[in-house]
């Protein structure tokens, strides 16, 4: 899907760099605070460089690096980065039609560098997958501009964060950049009344199941939400279906 030329040649593809760009700067402090992070949690900067690179998951690494830090079972930290991440295998779900006439590479590729703000620009300018040829290409276009320009925010950020870490205390609480930026896409998408409800159900379970081991609270939020769409939707079916 990416890095050929039909993609990036495409209209498309600039429309998703640009679509992108406007919350490039919240995702580059984030990175950066990140990777300031991982120095300063003890990694050696070798580490530290191949975790920004390898993982590309921002809220798994800042789950896991006090973990590290403290020195805990490694199974323990593999259990925090899944239970933080579960919410990529609703993504995934949502765009598989998109993505299942691509060779398994690309399919892979789409995976790994598919983040939460690409997935929100993609399926805002396409909620349905194409019907044909062009508009495949199109959508393959928009999300490979989409994703290139985020990952290259996150991670020479994140490379970045590791080289100054000695300069750039946490305490500037640059991260806070990327959740505001995630917070504008959100808001830019509850063009409903069901998505503004659904929002403020995932938001209140989050906040209740706080305390809950391995940021646990995130997929009770995405099941809470999820659960409420289901049960609208059933009972719109049921009334529609009444004579």
């Amino acid at each position: 899907m990416f890095l050929l030329p039909a993609h990036y040649r495409h209209p498309e593809f600039q429309q998703g760099a640009i679509d992108s760009m406007s919350a490039a700067p919240g995702i580059a402090a984030w990175g950066l605070m990140t990777g300031v992070a991982m120095m300063n949690s003890g990694m050696s900067t070798l580490e530290a460089l191949l975790m920004s690179v390898i993982v590309f998951a921002g809220s798994s690494q800042l789950a896991a690096i006090p973990l590290l830090t403290a020195g805990a079972p490694m199974w323990v930290i593999l259990a925090t980065g899944f239970c933080v991440n579960l919410r990529f295998v609703v993504f995934s779900a949502h765009l598989r039609p998109f993505v299942m006439h691509l060779p398994l590479w690309q399919r892979l590729m789409t995976g790994y560098l598919t983040a939460d703000l690409s997935y929100v620009l993609f399926v805002k300018r396409y909620p349905h997958p194409g019907q044909d040829a062009d508009q495949l290409l199109a959508q393959q276009a928009y999300l490979a501009g989409n994703c290139g320009v985020n990952w290259v925010a996150w991670v020479s950020c994140s490379l970045l964060g590791v080289g100054l870490s000695n300069w750039v205390p946490i305490s500037w609480g640059l991260g806070f950049a990327g959740i505001l930026a995630l917070l504008g896409i959100l808001c830019s998408l509850a063009s409903s009344k069901l998505r503004v409800v659904s929002a403020g159900v995932a938001g209140t379970a989050a906040v209740v199941a706080y305390a809950l081991p391995l940021k646990m609270n995130i997929l009770v939020a995405i099941a809470a939400a999820v659960a409420l769409c289901l049960m609208v939707e059933s009972a719109a079916l049921i009334k529609k279906d009444k004579p």
